[in-house]
């Protein structure tokens, strides 16, 4: 059942069958009928006709080969990635564009990292350009959507928050609106720590969105979503805005009730690596008792410890112990790299310490890809 497009998620919802009862009634995990919806794996056509015979729909309306009908999108839209880390608006999109039969075609990418880059090449099979800054927005190919996650360190909560102030940081927003007004896209869709919003009492965000509407004068909407709200066990709160010189009224996208947990995430044979000394184990078991398992136990600045059946952000510049899985080990790269929604077939080509923050700089794509499934119809369609 390679190269198909499915309804499976849709369908089901339809009928209010939960992703656990229909897997048991297939007799498959909840994690591969998960990827499976998501067009992460595909079935076997004994699962595939499985599937079909359960939801009592063709197998033929449950699996479409040919392009789907999609309110006369575009056959391909051209994007760019700016500030791209690893990748995660593209696999964002990649979805999306997937889902409506549109051929997405990534005319340019991004990254000053260099760990960066080796990660996004070695996924994508390009590596991105430097430094932004120096790059003529005349040399950048014609596009029709722009996505850019753009630094937030000079925002964040750990974070000296400087705003604007942060000459090498805060700034590089601006790096964004002077590509948009230059190559003038249809659409754009950024993201940013929610603390972008509250900055500088404001000021920043308001300064932020007039740039986009009254200077370049898009249409713009924006909004906080939590990754954990989207079928990921991350409390991971971001901000989106979503423009477009089509003028629109976003219908952001509804929660998802039933996403992953932290038992599909977790990997069952981790390397002693990973351990924390017993030192720090005792003392946090000393502190905080769970009453929950599997668990993530969160230590805040001021050390004190919490824990949840889920995670807290992961965040690139935290401590080593930040989090722990059942207060006894850290996170694995292939863990951090789920809670963020990327597919087991990313590739990891860095060190641990290099993923670690690779992940937690990362745009949460299972939330991304909720936002472009409602975004690219409203303002790509050619009716």
């Amino acid at each position: 059942m390679e190269n198909c497009y499915n309804r499976i998620r849709a369908i089901r919802e339809e009928k209010n069958i939960s992703q656990s009862v229909l897997a048991d009634k297939v007799g498959i995990s909840r994690r591969f009928l998960c990827d499976i919806e998501s067009e992460k794996s595909s079935p076997s056509v004994y699962t595939a006709i499985k599937i079909s015979e359960e939801l009592n729909v063709a197998l033929d309306k449950l699996f479409l080969v040919n392009r789907p009908e999609n309110g006369n999108l575009p056959h391909c839209i051209r994007f760019i990635d700016l500030f791209c880390g690893i990748g995660g608006f593209r696999f964002a999109a990649r979805k999306t564009l997937k889902k409506y039969g549109i051929l997405g075609k990534c005319v340019f990418s991004s990254d000053i990292d260099n760990f960066a880059q080796q990660s996004y090449e070695a996924n994508f099979g390009e590596k991105p350009s430097g430094d932004i800054t120096k790059i003529k927005a005349s040399d950048i190919p014609d596009f029709d959507l722009l996505f850019g996650g753009f630094p937030c360190q000079a925002f964040s909560i750990i974070g000296k928050r400087e705003g604007f102030a942060d000459k090498t940081r805060g700034t590089l927003f601006f790096e964004i609106a002077r590509i948009i007004k230059e190559k003038q896209p249809k659409a754009f869709v950024l993201e940013n720590v929610k603390q972008l919003v509250s900055h500088d009492h404001g000021k920043t965000f308001k300064v932020i969105i007039s740039t986009l509407r009254d200077e370049l004068g898009y249409t713009v909407d924006y909004k906080i979503l939590n990754a954990l709200d989207y079928g990921l066990p991350q409390k991971r709160e971001r901000i989106i805005i979503v423009g477009a010189k089509k003028p629109f009224i976003m219908k952001w996208p509804d929660k998802v009730l039933d996403g992953k947990t932290l038992n599909d995430i977790l990997e069952s044979n981790v390397d002693k690596k990973y351990y924390a000394s017993e030192k720090i184990v005792e003392k946090r078991k000393s502190m905080h008792h769970s009453k929950y398992f599997p668990a993530i136990w969160h230590e805040n600045k001021a050390g004190n410890i919490s824990s949840y059946p889920y995670s807290c952000a992961l965040r690139a510049g935290a401590s080593y112990n930040y989090l722990l899985v059942n207060g006894e080990r850290r996170l694995t790269p292939r863990e951090m790299l789920r809670l963020q929604g990327f597919p087991d077939s990313f590739k990891i080509v860095v060190s641990d310490t290099q993923m670690r923050k690779q992940a937690g700089n990362a745009v949460p794509v299972d939330m991304v890809n909720k936002v472009l499934d409602s975004f690219i119809p409203l303002v790509f369609s050619q009716k």
